[in-house]
Formats: C-alpha cells, structure tokens, sequence
C-alpha cells in the first residue's frame, strides 16, 4: 500500500483557492447505543483525551466502558436530538453557511468554506481532501474552542497533521489556535445575556460553566484553566455586574481523579442550600449547544438546584446563530487569513491563457 493517498486530477489553469475550515469535537451519527460505541471508541482512544497508559487504560475502555457506556449516552442524545439530526452538527452547519455567507457579503465569496468533526463525521480527513479536490492550496483551520487545550484544540492540528502526512501536494495550513478574549467573542456573550436578563430580569448569581479537564493537565502546562477565568473575568467587565455575582465552574467529569473545581452541579447545590433563590448558567466554552449544555446543564444541573431549595434556574443558550457571534467569527476567520485575502483568484481569460500555455507545450490536461 502507498504511503501517500492519490493526487486528485491536476488540471492546468485551475485557480488555487483559499479554504476556511472550522471543526468541532463531533457527535454520533444518531441517539443509538450502536452509534455511540464507534464514536466515543474513536473519542477515548484519544491520548490527549485520556493521557493513561494504554496498557492501562485499554482493556478499561473496551472491556467496560464501550459495553456499558454506549446505552446511557444514547438515551441522553435523545433527549436533545433535533429533527435534523444532533445539535452539535445542526448548529455547526449553519454557522458554516452563515460564515460563507458573511464573508461573501464582505467581498470574499472565492473562499471555500466547510466543517469537519473532530471524531465522528463529517471526518478531518474527508473534508481536507474535499477541499484538496475543490482546488484549496491554503486552508485556514479554524477549531470552534474559544479557549486551548491539549484534549480539543491541538488534537485538531494533530488529526490535520496526520491526514497531510499522507499527501505529496500538501497545502498551505494556517490555525486559530485559541480566541477567548477576542472583543467580538466577549462582546456576542455579553449581548446574549443582557438580550436574556432584558426579557427575564437578572439572577442573584451567573455560573460561567467550562467543560472539565483533569487537573493534572493544569499542573503540566496547560492554559485551558487560565484562559476560562480570563473569558470570565471579561464577561463580568463587560456586564458591568459585581464580580461575586459571577462564578467561573467547570463540568462534566470524567473518572476518579481530581478535575478542575469548582464543579458546576455542586456550587448550584451549595448555592440553593445557601438560600440563593435563582441562578442562571451559560458556557461559554462551547459556541453550538450541544449534549454537555442541553442536557447536562439545562436538564440535570436545573434539577438538582431545585431540589435542593432554588426556585428559579435558568439556561441561556449557547451562542449558535447569533449575529453577534457570526460577526466575530467572520472577524477572526479573516485576521487570521491575513494577506491570502489579497490573493485575487485568477480571471477567466487568464486561466484560458494558461491552459492554452500549457496545451501548447503538451502538458497533459
């Protein structure tokens, strides 16, 4: 078998296009336990996922985990499945379109816009050789984690890494490497919680709540910790709101070992138990609602508060398909682009010009 995968057809005169690739973490083809086996198989394989031996951690992972797992998580992606399919994807795509759309409004409908998952479908893989297909000779990879970390953000240039590995006539590769306290960003979080307290009034305390990581990962180096206290700390400024009114948690843990803390679920306890009568919740980390926030935050964190004597909680969806967000992130696609927005596509005449060159000369077509 050939190290490197097949070149597409190279026709000369085809215009070299500038690619804008966004990826998000992924998400099972449906709410099944069958479905769910392969994706988090693929997911928890990871080694910046889970960074234990694999010795260790491999006969965990098969002999229990993916036999006893799969059936729980599907019936919690039911509970949040969309009529077009899982939100993480459903939300995805249609940022992926309005981008393409924005961008073009601006001036730049030349680029080539599309998504990928980083586990599951649509794949890295199969969306860069797309791309590749289309012509793309400079692809920016945009991953939608506003802040870093070793177990999202650099498993994408690690997948992207292994997919060019395999390719003769590799592109030019341009990555966001984070975007936590971008303006545009703060600004689309900050909207959407005045939009909210404008039409529901304000809570005595606001939960920013992060997706969880190890600790441990904290301890070697990794600015995921700082950067979601940072993206706090910016959102509370520009609420104008006093800073105790505002906690930073972290949720979804995973295993035994100590995560980051505060754990989301629970401070909303210890706050109900307090007699904090209403509190509202967003995360900030994810930018597509998803499995952690439908149903994690707005349906079992929202129970367990209540249970423990809070009267009102409220969940202030992810940003989505805000025109806020949509503006940031048109923003930071072409700040990052840079000067390949200078790089006009070639015209018709002169692309025939080149093809008639080449024909002249007996290149093949």
């Amino acid at each position: 078998m050939s190290r490197y995968w097949t070149e597409p057809p190279f026709k000369h005169g085809s215009p070299a296009r500038t690619g804008v690739l966004l990826v998000n973490l992924g998400t099972p083809a449906a709410p099944t336990a069958a479905a769910l086996r392969p994706y988090l198989k693929q997911f928890l394989s990871d080694p910046r996922v889970v960074e234990i031996p694999r010795l260790v951690w491999w006969p965990i992972l098969n002999g229990i985990i993916l036999n006893t797992r799969p059936a729980a998580s599907a019936k919690k992606y039911a509970s949040v499945w969309m009529d077009e399919g899982s939100p993480l994807k459903v939300h995805t795509e249609r940022q992926t379109k309005l981008l393409a759309g924005y961008l073009a409004k601006a001036g730049h409908d030349d680029l080539d816009i599309d998504y990928a998952m980083r586990y599951g479908a649509p794949s890295i893989p199969d969306v860069l050789n797309a791309m590749r297909a289309r012509g793309c000779t400079r692809i920016l990879v945009l991953p939608l984690y506003p802040q870093y970390s070793a177990s999202t953000s650099a498993t994408v240039v690690d997948e992207v890494g292994r997919c060019l590995a395999h390719w003769r006539n590799q592109p030019e590769i341009r990555f966001v490497r984070n975007f936590h306290d971008h303006p545009g960003y703060i600004a689309a979080l900050v909207q959407s919680v005045r939009a909210h307290w404008m039409v529901n009034g304000e809570p005595e305390r606001l939960l920013l709540s992060f997706h969880g990581v190890p600790r441990r990962s904290l301890e070697l180096g990794d600015p995921y910790h700082c950067e979601c206290h940072k993206t706090g700390r910016l959102v509370a400024e520009g609420l104008g709101i006093e800073p105790e009114r505002v906690l930073v948690t972290f949720q979804s843990r995973f295993g035994k070992a100590e995560w980051l803390k505060p754990y989301t679920q629970p401070t909303l306890e210890a706050l109900a138990a307090q007699g904090i009568r209403r509190v509202d919740v967003m995360c900030p980390g994810f930018v597509a609602d998803c499995l952690e926030t439908l149903e994690e935050i707005a349906m079992e964190c929202k129970e367990a508060f209540l249970e423990k004597g809070g009267k009102t909680f409220h969940y202030i969806p992810c940003l989505n398909e805000r025109d806020a967000w949509i503006n940031a992130l048109v923003d930071i696609a072409r700040a990052h682009l840079g000067n390949w927005l200078d790089i006009a596509p070639a015209s018709e005449t002169a692309r025939a010009a080149t093809a008639e060159r080449a024909r002249r000369l007996g290149a093949t077509q």
